[in-house]
């Protein structure tokens, strides 16, 4: 068992959306036996017909690995990735140790930017490696999720370096068709992402309008521009290696968007659906009190969202 030994890898996913979805059905066409952990009818919908990707860069496939909600049935697995939404953390990392073996390589492919801790603490710090995703994609009825957007995922490890395990899974991910990337400083790229999707989001949400109105209104670009330097400047108050060219690349990748496009946090406050506003600008403005960094454009828009993910949370407890 391990990344390493040439024969097709163990893998779960753990949190079945558009990320998990898309990446692991790449994972499951290629041969590898993938497990899907999923949850009512989107569970009992893959069980019957199998996953349906919907993707904009390979067509459209089915691919029929094992479902389950229940991981004690799973046994250790040679990679784990970790893709459900940030709220879900806690719950979702109970789901875990059955599934961790010596050589697991737990993988987050998540928004936000302290889950490899979070994971590092439940499993860790030898099991995780951190990744994000350029995508959109969401579950658009059960059974299928669609891909659309960039479709790209970056991963490396927890500290700056790459590692014989890194360049291992690279080459299985790129058989298996992945657009991925391997970096030397992916905490770096994940404060790049972090920076970039905490301030779009969290506009696109406020402004409820799609990447192309936003980006080319000077007004309301430059509250994007604003709202990312500030993430930026909070990473290097917490002592993050942030590289030169974050607000370049993360402006680049604002222009980069679907036009018609909308982020997935704006999508959720649109269908009444939870979202991640506290793991993402929430996470910021915690952290700027903390190490008393000015953020004004982040609190504006924190505190915009803040009554209407109040009411979501307290809707979809209500009906849960």
């Amino acid at each position: 068992m391990g990344i390493g030994s040439g024969e097709d890898m163990k893998v779960t996913v753990v949190g079945t959306g558009g990320v998990g979805g898309y990446f692991g059905g790449l994972l499951a066409r290629a041969g590898h036996e993938v497990t899907f952990i999923a949850r009512g009818s989107h569970l009992d919908a893959i069980k019957e017909n199998g996953l349906r990707v919907e993707s904009q860069l390979d067509g459209t496939f089915t691919v029929h690995g094992a479902a389950t909600d229940n991981s004690s049935e799973i046994g250790e697995q040679d990679l784990v990735i970790f893709a459900v939404k940030m709220y879900h953390n806690l719950n979702a990392i109970k789901i875990l140790p059955p599934l961790i073996g010596p050589d697991t390589i737990v993988l987050t492919l998540q928004n936000g930017i302290d889950n490899g801790e979070i994971l590092s603490e439940a499993v860790g710090d030898e099991h995780v490696m951190i990744g994000s995703a350029y995508m959109e994609g969401r579950i658009r009825e059960p059974g299928v999720i669609t891909q659309n957007g960039p479709g790209i995922a970056a991963f490396g490890e927890m500290d700056v370096g790459i590692s014989r395990r890194g360049e291992n899974l690279l080459q299985r991910f790129q058989e298996a068709g992945w657009r991925v990337n391997l970096h030397e400083n992916m905490p770096g790229m994940l404060w790049k992402k972090f920076a970039y999707i905490a301030g779009s989001a969290a506009v696109c949400a406020a402004a409820n309008c799609v990447y192309e109105e936003m980006r080319t209104k000077p007004e309301t670009r430059q509250l994007i521009s604003d709202a990312i330097e500030e993430v930026l400047a909070v990473g290097k108050a917490r002592g993050a290696p942030i590289m030169t060219d974050s607000l370049a690349w993360a402006m680049d990748s604002l222009d980069r968007f679907p036009g018609q496009g909308r982020a997935s946090m704006a999508k959720d406050f649109t269908d009444q659906r939870p979202v991640e506003l506290e793991g993402l600008t929430g996470t910021v403005v915690r952290w700027a009190r903390e190490l008393e960094v000015p953020t004004p454009a982040n609190d504006f828009l924190y505190a915009i969202l803040k009554p209407s993910a109040v009411r979501i949370e307290e809707l979809n407890q209500s009906t849960a």
